[in-house]
Formats: structure tokens, C-alpha cells, sequence
């Protein structure tokens, strides 16, 4: 059997925390800042968890990972 290969841009986008959630980063705060509020601005600061709908297909993409 050949190796199980993960996706590569899953691998960038997420971390699996020691307790099998998975951690990403949010989106909508890359470009276009400035008609943005600062209110809406800082709550998009720092990581969420994956929705546990959408566990499932990032375990498919990160074989091996404990998820």
C-alpha cells in the first residue's frame, strides 16, 4: 500500500489541538480593511474552531492526524 498523502492546503489552513478539535484561522481579514469597522475588525482577530459539521471532511483531508 503506497502512503496516505495529505492535502497540502489542508495542512496550511488547519491545526488539530491535542483534544481532536480542529483550530483555523478566520477569513474576511486579508484585503478590503478599510470599509470594514473596527469593531468587526478586532473580532475577527486570532482562531476559531471548525464547525463540527465540516470535521469530517478536513479528517479526510488530514489522514493520520487523530481527528
Amino acid at each position: 500500500m503506497p502512503k496516505m498523502k495529505t492535502k497540502s492546503a489542508a495542512k496550511k489552513r488547519f491545526r488539530v489541538r491535542p483534544g481532536g478539535t480542529v483550530k483555523r484561522g478566520q477569513a474576511f481579514k486579508r484585503h478590503i480593511l478599510t470599509k470594514k469597522t473596527t469593531k468587526n475588525k478586532r473580532h475577527l482577530r486570532g482562531s476559531v474552531a471548525v464547525h463540527a459539521t465540516d470535521r469530517g471532511h478536513i479528517a479526510q483531508m488530514l489522514p493520520g492526524r487523530g481527528i
